[in-house]
């Protein structure tokens, strides 16, 4: 039967892990326990005149032309976004669906194909469950990763997680972020058990034996009127003379609240990719096919040495190979991360 399996053509999975944009809010840290003392994080303009900082092309170059370039100011209108002077929190608050059905595809257009994977995806449930996948994912959310930029520097940073049913917490979480390592991914002895608990929660949403909404908000002090970090605006067709820097708010004009995007809480949620080829020494990646990332322009899962996602879900489902743990657990993660995996022409 294993011989008789091809690729779907038409395969896609949707997203278990549905994570909300997470908004910005400004106010005192001894505040935190009062929700009504804190103001949303407001996007405004600056134009400012700098220099000409880039590595120009020097080569048979006139040096008359190459004075005037770099002589020249360099003016440029761009977003900004800071805390009020009267205030030394940054707050950012998302909420986080958990969803069932890992590994049953939201389409495919071969039903033995979709037949083998649900049986396989369902035997590695049986032998592992999602503990150390949901172990990975709540000690991103302990360790404050989502706030990226927003965490460095930050005296203190607090993150509070509650279950919420019918709209009320019934179940609460509190975790030091700078006391967790973003390398590691491991709980500090002090709260161990509380990101177990929230780890069994996650579980328990992926297993499909319960439903999970989760509200997660983090408190970074990081100083009155400092300079806060939403996501950045990709323009493609950004025409001369416009803002250098657009960044993303919630809302219309003036009352927009500045934010992150849902796609980057998502990828650092699933940053818990240590099982790659030099994944020791550099650390966790985000969940992806071929272990990209962008910032560091390499992919590091490469189809050539058979790491990748293709090459260890084919080997998987069709030619019933056994994988090693460590590469079910990418398999299943790429899994909940979703997307479009067909084997089209």
């Amino acid at each position: 039967m294993a011989n008789e399996l091809i690729t779907a053509s038409v395969l896609a999975f949707e997203r278990k892990l549905d994570p909300s944009d997470a908004l910005f809010f400004a106010g005192d840290w001894n505040d935190r326990d009062s929700s009504d003392s804190w103001q949303p994080v407001r996007i405004r303009e600056k134009s400012v005149r700098g220099t000409i900082s880039n590595r120009l092309k020097t080569k048979d170059q006139d040096p008359a032309k190459l004075d005037a370039a770099i002589e020249n100011p360099n003016l440029q209108t761009v977003d900004v976004a800071t805390l009020p002077l009267g205030t030394d929190t940054l707050k950012a608050q998302f909420t986080l669906r958990v969803l069932s059905n890992v590994g049953a595809p939201s389409a495919c257009n071969e039903a033995n194909y979709r037949e083998k994977l649900v049986a396989t995806v369902a035997r590695y449930v049986e032998a592992h469950g999602f503990g150390e996948l949901a172990c990975r994912y709540a000690a991103n959310l302990a360790n404050g990763r989502f706030l990226w930029r927003n965490r460095i520097g930050a005296e203190q940073v607090e993150v509070r997680v509650a279950q919420l049913q019918d709209g009320k917490p019934v179940a609460e979480w509190t975790f030091q972020a700078l006391e967790h390592s973003l390398r590691t991914l491991e709980a500090g002895a002090a709260d161990a058990a509380d990101v177990q608990a929230l780890a069994d929660v996650i579980a328990s949403g992926l297993a499909g034996s319960a439903h999970v909404l989760l509200r997660i908000t983090a408190y970074a002090r990081i100083g009155a009127g400092q300079e806060v970090f939403p996501s950045q605006e990709l323009i493609l067709d950004r025409q001369r003379g416009s803002k250098s820097k657009t960044l993303y708010g919630v809302g219309k004009g003036e009352e927009a609240i500045a934010a992150i995007h849902s796609q980057k809480i998502g990828n650092a949620l699933r940053t818990i990719d240590t099982w790659y080829p030099g994944g020791e020494v550099n650390g966790p990646i985000a969940v992806e096919p071929y272990g990209s990332v962008t910032t560091q322009g390499k992919a590091w899962r490469q189809p050539k040495e058979k790491t990748d996602f293709y090459n260890l879900l084919d080997s998987w489902i069709l030619k019933d190979k056994a994988l090693a743990t460590d590469e079910q657990h990418f398999v299943i993660a790429t899994l909940i991360r979703g997307g479009v995996f067909g084997d089209a022409g």
